[in-house]
């Protein structure tokens, strides 16, 4: 059995306020047995002295895509998915290094991906996958422009003869398909469903504004989820679409970046989650162009930018849980801690980390599992050179300030402790 022991340790346990100084974790085959404020002393074990660093769970983020190699969708989905695979590899252990524990792919992660993690050929984060994010035809995962050609893409006995199915998304319309398209989803293993509420930045043949997917249509996915004793999210930009999704039963939100302060009640009544995306927002508004994201897309992106941050604060106000998520696609993905600084804008340290803990942990469905340090909950830790609760930029470092990554018990980032 493998014990490590971090001594001398202050702790942020994902929940309370407050750093508890001179803690001692034990753990044990991947798994937190201890938690105490007494020194503590095994046979065989390795004690690491942290020596009044930080002990946290380790860092969530709720809205990734593995599958996303460049920031025009149309050239990635282009790539072969082999080739896809590999660069998700780099991208998911350079997130794992940064102290993220894990993630939660909202479209195109898979089975295969999440086996090559969970059997370590991937060094990355755990992963929480949710397959194909469906879209309408003409929606937000539908890449087409209007003068591609009708060309069956998906070959599935669910889709329309003339869909679209890329490496993220795939169109599927009408309830009894998507009924189908739910049930194969979790047939591949998937852990939750994502559909697209309304238009969005990055496809460029659909309205930003526009709802998607009929109530009839929404109505059917929340009912086949709950049925399976999962969750739906929706991608949502307007206020309009956002109350929509919520109405209709959607239990979680993505991005909700133009809500109003009444949509944001009535999400914090219905206890309906919302993962803001600052970081994504940010990072192509400064590189975007040079990497050559769509002209029609920087548009969009102008749109939402000028809301974004009040949005979280409306959230906060509201009483809202709000998730932790970046979003980032193509090779910005390594701006990925800029979310903290973002964020900081308008939440406190605290309430950062908690999200991007203990209340994405509830989010994802993991909560009695992951995002805190508490015994009987999985040993995916970080140590921080100081206090975050005060600093946050110490986790907007990129890494630099976390030199300790665990993750079931592994240590897979170790670095000199000075």
């Amino acid at each position: 059995m493998a014990i490590t022991i971090f001594s001398n340790t202050a702790l942020f346990d994902g929940v309370s306020p407050e750093r508890r100084e001179g803690q001692h974790v034990v753990v044990e085959d991947g798994v937190i047995r201890e938690v105490t404020d007494r020194p503590v002393i095994l046979e065989g074990a390795e004690t690491i002295d942290l020596s009044g660093r930080t002990l946290m769970p380790g860092l969530i983020d709720a809205h990734i895509h593995a599958y996303f190699p460049d920031v025009d969708p149309r050239r990635g989905d282009q790539m072969p998915i082999t080739m896809v695979a590999h660069r998700a590899r780099v991208m998911l252990e350079a997130s794992l290094q940064r102290g993220f524990t894990s993630v939660r792919d909202t479209g195109g992660g898979d089975h295969g991906l999440f086996l090559a993690i969970e059997r370590g050929w991937v060094r990355g984060p755990r992963l929480f996958y949710c397959g194909s994010a469906l879209s309408q035809t003409g929606g937000h995962g539908d890449m087409r422009r209007p003068f591609d050609p009708e060309l069956c893409t998906c070959g599935l006995a669910w889709s329309r003869p003339r869909g679209y199915r890329g490496h993220l998304t795939c169109t599927v319309d009408g309830v009894e398909p998507l009924r189908e398209a739910v049930r194969e989803e979790f047939r591949k293993g998937a852990h939750f469903i994502k559909i697209m509420g309304s238009g969005g930045v990055a496809s460029t043949g659909d309205s930003l504004t526009h709802a998607q997917y009929s109530p009839e249509e929404i109505r059917a996915v929340v009912d086949e989820v709950e049925r399976h004793g999962s969750y739906v999210t929706a991608h949502v930009h307007p206020d309009g679409a956002l109350r929509r999704c919520i109405e209709l039963g959607v239990h979680c939100i993505e991005h909700g970046t133009m809500l109003s302060d009444d949509t944001a009640a009535l999400a914090a009544a219905r206890d309906v989650s919302i993962v803001p995306t600052l970081a994504v927002i940010e990072a192509l508004r400064l590189h975007g162009p040079r990497l050559g994201f769509p002209a029609e897309s920087m548009r969009k992106l102008a749109e939402v930018q000028p809301t974004a941050v009040a949005g979280v604060e409306r959230m906060k106000r509201a009483g809202v849980r709000i998730g932790f998520g970046t979003d980032l696609i193509g090779e910005l993905d390594r701006h990925q801690c800029i979310e903290f600084t973002l964020r900081s804008e308008v939440m406190t340290p605290f309430e950062i980390l908690r999200s991007a803990t203990s209340i994405n942990a509830e989010i994802i469905r993991q909560g009695n599992w992951i995002g805190r340090v508490a015994e009987g909950y999985a040993a995916d830790l970080i140590v921080v050179d100081g206090d975050p609760l005060r600093d946050i930029a110490l986790l907007a470092a990129d890494g630099s300030k976390v030199p300790l990554v665990m993750k079931g018990g592994l240590v897979l980032k170790r670095e000199a402790m000075h």
